[in-house]
Order: structure tokens, then C-alpha cells, then sequence
């Protein structure tokens, strides 16, 4: 009798000795088509205790085993690895499929090692084929040369950084009484691995979640206990008699199973909190250990979190959400803190310029009105005019920094806020008696001048211009002025305008929830801070080696101007599952967030470009900091950003992905206060002292700005906005006639699922050759990082993960091996 096609089970070999016993030959076999169906044996030995897992044997005649790691080094006895046939049943390839050849066949030459000197099981064999076949199945070797077979590589699934086998799960549910069969899977559940485990119960009711839970829990670690239990009456068969598991029907539930199993808020507060995490991470359903970074947050959104917090009655810091990143913690200081009341009517009079605004006017631009931030929108159905107006009109009352004009005097300029009065900034253009192609030449033509036509000193700072396209789908296109807006204030902007349409065309009073902070306090107290012990005790770190000088970035062209005029961009993205694996999977294994990660990539890309161990890179945060206790911004328009260099040195990690990342991770938990103190000592500070020395300071050729998650959904909007990208051009955003300010300008988001990287550059200086290149090897770099991230033995902690130790990392290496070794030597 020979068994194969499937693993074979202990229980049922058990049953066949006691039954059969060596009254007839039982052989297990293994072998995929591409070796001629039978490769390798396993004949028991009935006068032996039987083995708990079944093995696959020994390579039958004139055939080879190899066990391989990912770089097709052999693995050592008892290391899982991937298992490669050699010998005279290994097929030529496959018909017609050159690609597929390459990938599945390789020379056992490409080893290098002498296969007699590691594999025991081969030393009987004459190596005459030296075509090896990958099998792409799981396995390690025992003690006795024999084969144990694991599953399939592409079973394994990566959950919160650890490799799980799905055999090894589906053992343990095994052998518990309540069980008796099982098949466990993964799934994608809002983008995200999930387990999910389905059982045939022994009795006649199925256990609970609960019991299979604390009874997995004692064999198994918690990130391989399945997010999800499904009983069936059956499983679903193919007609070949295995388990269909495409047929296996989807659980009913969406809440990911983290480090914490899930547990149901148990107060009003952390009920209004689950329900803002989930709404704002796109989840189903957030448990009250849920940690907010592990399930794919990061700072801006944790702004979204706050001000949507706040709207349900509890107010948060951003400094609150970082100290206790969950439900349950935040819930205990919700509202600890002092209650802030912001002005509610409208703000009016002058501000003081903020450290960007200071960095916008010093660039001097030849046409310094035409530096704006736009979008185009297809219109999923069409709007009314009079409510259209009505909504940009209460925009403009609403978020004062709409409202700002600038006026220049001899030695800067002015900002102030203009009345709320006035002409509403909409324009209707009529396009429906054009044709399809023609419309879209005229929206690009038409866009590109009203970006063109804001105006700083008399306004407006923001156009809305409603293409009607008759009976195609309208377009949208809206144009602010970079002083007035960033990136966050684009979230706050698209809620609210389709919440006051909404509430307008319902018949209703416009009511959107109460402002926070105005941009002018802001400004205000961002001066007096300038002057402050706190701020001038940072003039340490910027003048140190935080700034460091980099080497000049090599240049195809050194004659043309590095001119608007001239800029060109590449695209460069990740696939949905990798960005998936960038958000949820590797942040917890080094305890970074997502621009530790893609600020490693940039750096190996660069120094491997440069041929230089550092890098001097300008990099942008939000720059809406914790800064004063009585000031909250989370629901307040205008220009946050904050500017400052960064000394990445990789001199020595740059080729390993981990101590890159580690390296990356330090360098960027030094800068204080996520870089808002360098514009500030720069351009605010009253010392002219001060001043001078921050101006000195080497200057980036390459600017880096990471903008965020752009697929949340929005709370209090229907299930399907009414905005959706178009595809015509929206003109640009920057006028031609200017100058760019850094070589290389390196903008991404996460659009659709879909890490996407903008690299813009100049015609004048670079082929594109060269930008796709290095980008390329941004992308290259940042998916070894993902795979390290994944592999089971990566991770570890750092020196910021612990600052009141006051170690280095290799201190903190020495005091952990330390700790290793007596939790070693107790078991």
C-alpha cells in the first residue's frame, strides 16, 4: 500500500499497524509530478514506537534531496527549508514556459558546495542530472537522515512579523477532545492576513471561541492562535477527495487578532474610542488592547484620531495617544488634561509668519502667488450650484486660514485674515455641448489657469471651480494656495465639504463640530516659544552632527537651470500586499513606524548611488507637535509643515536591512520634537546670533515627505464618497517661470491599498534613466527590509525603546544577552 498526495497522519498509520501491521508493505511517499511523481520513502519499522508526525523518508535510487534556505544555503538538521529533487526523474521543464522553468529549475552547480560533505541521504547516489527542481514544499531533515514534510512555502503566512505554519496549528486543534477535524487557512481580511481555523466538532455542539482559545494558548504562542473559529458540519471536497479550500466560506466577523486578544469595550468612553479607531483605520471592529501602530496608524492619522475623539465628547493629546497607543489606556486619561476653549467665531486681523511661511517667502519665487496644492475630482453625481456655494461659503467663515492675505513690506511680509464677507471664490464653467475628448482638454487648459489666478495680497487664497460635463460625470476642481493649507488640512477639508452639502441639500443649518486652536494662536504662540529655554536648549542638537554635510549628489547635466519649467517625475509603488506587510507587519518587529522604514530604503538608495556611507536629506513632518498644553490643532486648517535636515549615516549597516533599519530608527528618535525647534530657532528666534548660526547649516539637495493613509473612511459621509480622482490634468501647481528649490523631491502616500513615491526632478540636470534607477533601488531596498521583517529571527530593541536606561545599543546588547542567558539556564 502506498500512501501519498497528502501528509499522512500518525493516528491513521497507528490504526493500520494494529490492523495490517507487516502483513502488507505500507510505504508513505512523496514526489511532485516534475520529479516523476515518486522521489522520496518512508517504510516504518512496526518492532519501533511509531513516529507523532509521519516522515517522508529518504531519496529513493539515483535521486537527491537538498533542504535550501531563501539564498540556497543548506539548512541543518531539524532547520525548516525549502526542498529541492535532484537525480534522473527531474523533467527537463515545462513546454513552452521558459519563464516558468527559470524560476522552478536551477543547476546544482549555482550551490557551490560539495553535496557529500552535508546531505547523508545522497551519499549513495551518482549525481549524473545536475538539474535540481524546487518544490516550493516545507521540510527539515531528523536525526536519522530521514525527511519530516511541513506544508507548502506559500501556506506560511507572516503574522505580526513570525512565520506560521498552518500544520502546526491544525496539530494542535487536533489533539484537543473537543475537535475532530480541522483545516486552517489565511485570509484576507481588510488587507490583512488573518488565521482563521475551521473544525468539525467532536460532539454535538462546537466549542467556544473562548475554550478553543485558553486551550490553544497553553501549546502555542498567541500570534498563532486563528483571529477566527468557523464549525462545519463538513469540509467541502474536491472531486479528487482533498479539502476544497477555496470553498471554505469567509467568517462573519472583521476584527484582526493582534498581540492581545480581542476584549469588547466595558465603559462608554472606550466604546466611543473603539468606535473612532475603527473608523479611522478602516476596521470592522478594535479591541481595548488593540495597539494603535500595530494596526497600521502613524502620526497623522493619529491626529485624525484626536480630533474625531474630540467630537465624541473626549478630549486627547497626540502626546496621550503615543504614551498609551491603546483603547483602554486612552480611555483612562481621556479628559486628564486641561479643557481647551477655542475661539468659535471668526478669527480676524494679523499673525505672525510661522517658520514655513518664513522658508516660502525666503525662496523668493518669481511668482510667489502660484505655489498652491490642488485636486481634481470625477463627481459620482452632480451637485447644485446654489448648495455648492452655499458649502464653499461656510468653508471660508468656518477655517479662518482660508480667509489669510499676505502683503510684503521692506523687510517681509504681513499676513492677516480678511472679512468673511465677501465674493464666494466658485466658478461654473459649461462644458456639456462639448464632446468626451474635447472636455478633457479643456478642463486641463482651464485648470491650469485658475491655478494661475490666485492672489496673495487681495485674494482669494482658494478657488472651486464646477466643470458640468453634461453626460459625463462632472469634475471638481479645487485650488488652494500652499500658505493656507497641508495635507492634514486637505482630511478636515474633504470631510467637511460633502457634510455641509449634505446637510444643506437635506434642508438643514450647516453644522460641522467646534474649531480647535486658530492658526493665528498658533502662529502667535510658536513666536513667543522661539524665545523659550526649551527652544534654545535644541540649538545643541541642530548645530551638531544631526546636520552633518553630505557629499554633493552626482548630476547628469551641470549647465541648465534646475527650473519648474523643466521638472519631470517617476512613479515608483509597492503592491497592495506589500504595503499591507509595510503597515502591519514590520512595525512591531523593530518598534518603528512606517518613515523609520521608507527613510532606510532612501538612505541605502542614495549612499549606494552616491558611493557614500550618509546622506543629508531634508524631511517634512506635520508639524502640528504636542507642544502646548492648552492649544489643540487637530481640526485646524492652514500650513503646519516643519522642515528640517537629517544626517542619515549608514557607514556601518548600510547592507544589512535590520541594523539599517535599527540605525535609521535611532538617528530619527534624536531629533526633539519631531523637527519643529529647527524652523523655529531659524526663522523665529529674536537672537540674530541664533539665526545665523541655523542658516549656516548645510543645506539637503533631496527632500523626502511621506503624506500619509488617504483610505479611511470618513465618519458622518455615506458608505460611497461623492468624490472620486480624475483623470485629466489638473495644471500645475507650481509656476514655470520659478526655480526648484532641491534636486530630487520625493512625495508619497498610500492611495488604494498602494504605497506610491513620486520622485520629481529636473530635465535640466538628470536623464530619467538615472531617477528610475536610484528609485528603483528605493523600492528594491524597501521590499529586502519587508522580507527581513518577516523572516522569524529578525526583530529586537533599541536604545530609544528605552530612554530613561541611558544605553547604547550595544550596552543594551550586552544587558539582554545577559538576560537571554539566565532565562536559558533556568530552563
Amino acid at each position: 500500500v502506498i500512501v501519498g498526495g497528502e501528509k499522512a497522519a500518525a493516528d491513521r498509520l497507528k490504526l493500520w499497524r494494529d490492523i495490517a501491521g507487516d502483513r502488507v508493505q505500507w510505504l508513505n511517499t512523496y514526489g511532485p509530478t516534475e520529479t516523476t511523481i515518486v522521489s522520496t520513502a518512508y517504510r516504518p519499522d512496526w518492532d519501533a514506537p511509531l513516529p507523532d508526525e509521519v516522515p517522508i523518508g529518504r531519496p529513493i535510487a539515483n535521486t537527491q534531496a537538498y533542504l535550501l534556505d531563501e539564498h540556497l544555503q543548506p539548512v541543518p538538521i531539524g532547520v525548516p527549508g525549502e526542498l529541492c529533487i535532484g537525480g534522473d526523474g527531474v523533467a527537463r521543464g515545462y513546454l513552452n514556459r521558459p519563464d516558468l522553468t527559470a524560476e522552478k529549475f536551477f543547476s546544482i552547480d549555482d550551490l557551490r558546495l560539495t553535496i557529500d560533505n552535508w546531505m547523508p541521504a545522497n551519499r549513495q547516489s551518482k549525481i549524473v542530472n545536475r538539474k535540481l527542481y524546487r518544490t516550493g514544499d516545507l521540510a527539515r531533515w531528523l536525526p536519522d537522515g530521514a525527511i519530516l514534510f511541513l506544508g507548502r512555502a506559500d501556506t506560511q503566512v507572516k503574522i505580526r512579523g513570525f512565520r506560521v505554519e498552518m500544520g502546526e496549528i491544525e496539530a494542535a486543534l487536533k489533539a484537543l477532545p473537543a475537535v475532530q477535524d480541522c483545516v486552517v487557512t489565511a485570509r484576507d481580511m481588510e488587507g490583512v492576513q488573518r488565521l482563521v481555523a475551521y473544525l468539525i466538532p467532536s460532539g454535538d455542539a462546537a466549542p467556544s471561541t473562548s475554550e478553543l482559545r485558553q486551550s490553544l494558548g497553553e501549546t502555542l504562542p498567541d500570534y498563532m492562535i486563528p483571529s477566527y473559529f468557523v464549525p462545519l458540519a463538513a469540509f467541502p471536497m474536491t472531486p479528487s477527495g482533498k479539502v476544497n479550500r477555496r470553498a471554505l466560506p469567509a467568517p462573519d466577523s472583521a476584527r484582526p487578532e493582534l498581540a492581545a486578544a480581542y476584549a469588547a469595550p466595558r465603559t462608554p468612553a472606550e466604546e466611543k474610542l473603539a468606535a473612532v479607531w475603527a473608523d479611522v483605520l478602516g476596521l470592522e471592529q478594535v479591541g481595548i488592547h488593540d495597539n494603535f501602530f500595530e494596526l497600521g496608524g502613524d502620526s497623522i492619522l493619529s491626529i485624525q484620531v484626536i480630533a474625531r475623539a474630540k467630537q465624541a465628547g473626549l478630549h486627547l493629546t497626540p502626546r496621550q495617544l503615543f504614551e498609551a497607543p491603546t483603547v483602554a489606556g486612552l480611555a483612562a486619561v481621556a479628559g486628564t488634561g486641561p479643557r481647551i476653549l477655542a475661539e468659535q467665531g471668526v478669527v480676524s486681523g494679523a499673525a505672525p509668519l510661522t517658520p514655513i511661511q518664513h522658508w516660502f517667502f525666503e525662496q523668493a519665487f518669481a511668482e510667489p502667488q502660484h505655489w498652491n496644492q490642488a485636486l481634481l475630482f470625477r463627481l459620482r453625481q452632480p451637485l447644485n450650484r446654489a448648495l455648492l456655494e452655499a458649502t464653499v461659503a461656510h468653508l471660508l467663515t468656518h477655517h479662518d486660514a482660508l480667509r489669510l492675505r499676505f502683503t510684503p513690506t521692506e523687510e517681509s511680509w504681513i499676513q492677516t485674515h480678511a472679512p468673511a464677507e465677501g465674493d464666494v471664490p466658485l466658478t461654473w464653467v459649461d462644458l456639456s455641448d462639448a464632446a468626451a475628448s474635447a472636455q478633457a482638454e479643456r478642463i486641463e487648459t482651464l485648470a491650469a489657469k485658475y491655478q494661475a489666478s490666485l492672489d496673495l495680497s487681495q485674494g482669494p487664497l482658494m478657488r472651486v471651480v464646477y466643470f458640468n460635463c453634461g453626460n459625463q460625470a462632472d469634475r471638481l476642481l479645487i485650488v488652494i494656495h500652499h500658505l493656507a493649507v497641508d495635507g492634514v488640512s486637505w482630511r478636515i477639508l474633504l470631510e467637511d465639504l460633502p457634510r455641509i452639502y449634505q446637510q444643506l441639500a437635506q434642508g438643514g443649518q450647516a453644522q460641522l463640530p467646534p474649531k480647535s486652536t486658530a492658526f493665528k494662536q498658533w502662529a502667535e504662540r510658536l513666536e513667543a516659544y522661539a524665545q523659550s529655554e526649551a527652544a534654545r536648549a535644541e540649538l545643541a542638537h541642530w548645530t551638531g552632527s544631526a546636520a552633518g554635510a553630505a557629499p554633493a549628489l552626482p548630476r547628469d547635466f551641470t549647465a541648465g537651470a534646475n527650473s519648474e519649467a523643466s521638472a519631470r517625475s517617476v512613479h515608483v509603488s509597492l503592491t497592495a500586499d506589500e504595503t499591507t506587510a509595510l503597515l502591519r507587519d514590520v512595525p512591531p518587529v523593530y518598534r518603528t513606524e512606517i518613515n523609520d522604514v521608507l527613510l532606510t530604503a532612501l538612505a541605502q538608495a542614495i549612499t549606494r548611488w552616491t558611493g557614500h556611507g550618509s546622506a543629508l536629506i531634508e524631511l517634512e513632518s506635520f508639524g502640528r507637535e504636542d507642544l502646548f498644553e492648552d492649544v489643540d490643532i487637530s481640526r485646524t486648517v492652514g500650513w503646519f509643515t516643519a522642515v528640517y535636515p537629517l544626517h542619515l549615516d549608514l557607514t556601518h549597516a548600510a547592507d544589512h536591512p535590520g541594523e539599517a533599519l535599527k540605525t535609521v530608527k535611532e538617528q530619527l528618535r534624536r531629533v526633539p520634537r519631531r523637527g519643529v525647534g529647527y524652523g523655529v530657532l531659524r526663522y523665529l528666534s529674536q537672537e540674530p546670533a541664533i539665526r545665523q548660526q541655523m542658516a549656516a547649516l548645510p543645506q539637503a539637495q533631496i527632500s523626502f515627505n511621506y503624506l500619509g493613509q488617504f483610505d479611511q473612511r470618513q465618519d458622518n459621509q455615506p458608505a460611497e464618497s461623492p468624490f472620486a480622482p480624475a483623470t485629466e490634468g489638473r495644471g500645475p501647481d507650481h509656476s514655470l517661470q520659478g526655480r526648484r528649490t532641491h534636486l530630487l523631491e520625493i512625495d508619497g502616500g498610500i492611495n488604494n491599498g498602494r504605497l506610491g513615491l513620486e520622485w520629481t526632478y529636473s530635465a535640466n540636470q538628470y536623464r530619467a534613466a538615472t531617477i528610475e534607477r536610484v528609485a528603483n533601488m528605493f523600492i528594491d531596498s524597501l521590499r529586502a527590509i519587508i522580507n527581513h521583517c518577516q523572516n522569524p529571527e529578525a526583530g529586537g530593541v533599541t536604545p530609544s525603546d528605552f530612554p530613561l536606561a541611558h544605553l547604547d545599543q550595544k550596552q543594551l546588547d550586552k544587558v539582554l544577552a545577559k538576560m537571554q542567558g539566565k532565562r536559558g539556564r533556568r530552563k
